[in-house]
């Protein structure tokens, strides 16, 4: 069986993609029966797209692939804690679990909504969390330089 490190690797695997494209680096990965079936980065400058964020991108390829909105069985691994608004998404596709890897003190979704997610899903957090955050502390750093 893989571990949530393994998983939170291919999301920050991810997240260099978008840091590649110049977007802000957050990536994530959809998860069945230990098989990704969907990823995503951040595209919101490429796609011109306010709503082109990792988990978003990720959680509609997770559905095209299953042919199903509902995606129940499966697990989000995202770089860093969700927004509002993938976090609104994860619960209306009825997610098993996000797993996040570093906290997002100001736009996470646990200091707006903390009760936003589906009732049944399951949160961890924490896992990789140092490299996740360092990826956004650098690139962040990189644009205030």
């Amino acid at each position: 069986m893989l571990t949530d490190e393994y998983f939170m690797r291919q999301a920050l695997a991810e997240a260099q993609l978008a840091l590649a494209e110049g977007e802000i680096p957050i990536g994530a990965v959809v998860v069945l029966d230990n098989t990704i079936i969907g990823r995503g980065h951040n595209q919101t400058e490429r796609l011109r797209d306010v709503t082109a964020h990792a988990e978003m991108l990720a959680l509609s390829a997770a559905a095209n692939f299953v042919g199903n909105k509902y995606l129940g069985a499966c697990s989000l691994y995202v770089t860093i804690e969700p927004c509002v608004m993938c976090a609104g998404a994860s619960a209306w596709a009825q997610v098993r679990q996000v797993i996040y890897g570093a906290e997002e003190l100001k736009v996470g979704y646990r200091r707006h909504s903390p009760s936003l997610l589906h009732p049944r899903t399951q949160v961890r957090s924490g896992v990789l969390a140092t490299e996740c955050a360092a990826l956004m502390q650098d690139f962040f750093r990189g644009k205030r330089g």
